[in-house]
């Protein structure tokens, strides 16, 4: 069987293409980089979401399932306008080709924030009521349904959506590779501002859902939320991560209020709010299916920043 796998060059990408390998799958690679991974010998070029339909069905040739990990994210300059081109049009593009010419599962790797915003607390399932507040959510929801209605108006059952919080991993972006740096200054931080509790989830976890997804037999559920086994908290992640740098932790039980007022007077309250928040993910309907999430979440970013120093 032959699995296409978009965004396949990507940080979490990579890793559901090395997975499925181990996994005995035959990979098309889709990227729209110029180059193809390394040892990839059926690499096409990924369609922009305003091309012709043939040019989707056409990537569905000889191919069984879909991985779709190709996303915009973690682009500050990006419009609302190309977070959905991008996250929803391309999405619902590629799951009417693949609803149309595939036999099996399309996974479509969403997030959390297709459900919550930033500041949101408290715990996070497949029953928690979509309220997207930023336009990489939005874009990522109407992903979400855009996928599920193609399969629908197809008569199948073969769509899913994981939602997934934080990724960690070799060459991860976004807050926790700016957590790292942060942890690599060596500043005293004060643990009031740093005492949120959040789930994460590791690159390598994705990867194992999406080959599970692809080899039961049953069909999948619509939605997915994905996290490590235990959510960590935000002063952990900082002594973690300088563990791994052999720096002390340097976390001292000062108010935050300095800090605080400092964002508010920057502009940045929203950022101190979301940075307060504690956002945990209740994974256990895909372990109850059989999936293995990650149990050492703190043991692997210290690894990180060990390899990293």
């Amino acid at each position: 069987m032959k699995v296409l796998v978009t965004g396949a060059t990507g940080f979490i990408g990579r890793r559901v293409v090395g997975r499925l390998r181990e996994a005995g799958f035959d990979i098309r690679v889709a990227s729209r980089a110029p180059q193809p991974p390394a040892g990839a010998d059926d690499a096409v070029e990924l369609p922009g979401a305003d091309a012709a339909q043939e040019a989707f069905l056409a990537l569905m040739r000889d191919v069984t399932h879909v991985v779709h990990c190709a996303a915009l994210n973690n682009d500050r300059s990006a419009s609302e306008a190309d977070f959905r081109a991008v996250n929803a049009t391309l999405t619902g593009r590629l799951a009417q080709a693949a609803a149309t010419r595939t036999a099996g599962r399309f996974i479509y790797l969403s997030s959390i924030r297709a459900v919550v915003g930033p500041g949101f607390s408290g715990t996070i399932g497949e029953a928690t009521p979509p309220a997207p507040q930023c336009a990489y959510g939005r874009s990522k929801r109407e992903g979400e349904i855009e996928m599920l209605e193609a399969f629908a108006a197809a008569g199948r059952a073969d769509g899913t959506a994981l939602r997934l919080p934080p990724v960690y991993g070799e060459g991860m972006k976004g807050n926790l590779r700016g957590l790292m740096r942060l942890a690599a200054t060596g500043l005293p931080l004060p643990t009031a501002a740093l005492a949120a509790v959040r789930s994460l989830i590791s690159h390598d976890a994705v990867a194992g859902a999406a080959t599970l997804l692809l080899t039961r037999p049953t069909s999948p559920r619509p939605t997915y939320v994905l996290g490590d086994a235990s959510p960590v908290a935000m002063s952990d992640i900082i002594a973690a991560f300088r563990r791994g740098y052999c720096r002390p932790a340097r976390l001292l039980p000062m108010p935050a209020w300095p800090i605080r007022l400092l964002a508010t007077m920057l502009g940045g309250r929203a950022s101190w709010q979301a940075l307060l928040a504690t956002q945990i993910c209740d994974q256990s309907l895909l372990a109850s299916e059989g999936w293995m999430p990650e149990t050492d979440t703190l043991g692997r970013l210290e690894d990180l920043a060990r390899r990293a120093g």
